[in-house]
């Protein structure tokens, strides 16, 4: 059907029936044709099956087919909504930075139950759309939150993210990692960095081609950034402070031997959704928990 879609009569039932037929390179394609019927219709998912017979105004079907060809040529859904939601916030999104992943949920899932009694300074390194940074803070107001990002694009989309979130007190700023921190300390460092090695088929597939290289490929092996976070961040950590890295599935045994050789301990790493070894964390004196 790539190129031909159904009348403009075509009522909301029909195309959710034909979803496998309208996008079928797409591993989620009903899903993908629920999203894009939201938003065009700027409604939720209910409305979709409260309403099963109705049909798109003129403007309505023009953009939906719109959106359905620019899926069928591979672009993320996120970038065509411009909004992907991350611990249940809607953050905008754009080519500029990497959409946000849900796996990436439990390294802040384990974060705010770690140290959830406790008032900290957290900085966010390699923020993109702001989404762990606006999600501890979402939280815990008492945390003081600061994210970065070399890439001024990306400190102006997390910074209208706090925005519409009304969480300005989230200090977003531009900075090359540890750059722009000279001299200052935090609680706590987390950071989802590039991690995918160069040569990894994967950066031919699905949205990553759609997505900076900058902020998904690290060197031949996909730990060079985490070499140097993990090196580096002792200095810009508090007496107990902890790090917190996200990384690829396979990666654990390998950041958790760079996080003991840096000289930290109770090193441990957490899984994501799907049973996969996905963040690794430790701590620069003998105070975790592991």
């Amino acid at each position: 059907m790539t190129g031909s879609f159904p009348s403009s009569s075509t009522p909301i039932q029909s195309w959710l029936a034909q979803a496998g037929q309208l996008l079928p390179d797409s591993p989620s394609a009903k899903l993908d044709v629920e999203v894009l019927l939201c938003h065009v219709l700027d409604a939720n998912r209910s409305y979709l099956y409260t309403w099963p017979e109705r049909s798109l105004s003129a403007v309505q079907y023009d953009s939906f087919i719109s959106l359905l060809g620019a899926r069928q040529q591979g672009n993320p859904i996120a970038h065509l909504t411009g909004v992907r939601e991350f611990w249940s916030l809607p953050l905008h999104v754009s080519p500029t930075t990497l959409i946000p992943r849900p796996d990436t949920e439990v390294l802040v899932e384990w974060v705010l139950g770690q140290f959830e009694n406790e008032t900290m300074t957290v900085l966010d390194l390699g923020t993109g759309t702001g989404a762990i940074a606006l999600a501890l803070a979402s939280e815990y107001s008492n945390w003081h939150v600061t994210g970065c990002d070399r890439i001024a694009q990306a400190v102006e989309l997390a910074t209208e993210n706090s925005e519409a979130l009304d969480l300005k007190r989230v200090r977003f700023i531009e900075s090359d990692w540890f750059a722009s921190f000279e001299g200052q300390v935090f609680d706590l460092i987390v950071s989802n960095p590039p991690y995918i090695p160069s040569c990894d088929p994967h950066l031919l597939e699905g949205d990553v081609l759609f997505e900076p290289k900058s902020a998904l490929v690290s060197g031949d092996d996909g730990l060079v950034d985490i070499r140097m976070i993990v090196s580096e961040a002792e200095k810009y950590l508090t007496e107990r402070g902890c790090l917190v890295i996200e990384h690829g599935y396979d990666q654990a045994e390998s950041v958790q031997t760079i996080f003991r050789q840096a000289g930290y301990v109770a090193v441990g790493s957490g899984q994501d959704y799907g049973g996969q070894d996905r963040f690794t964390y430790g701590w620069i004196s003998g105070e975790g928990d592991g």
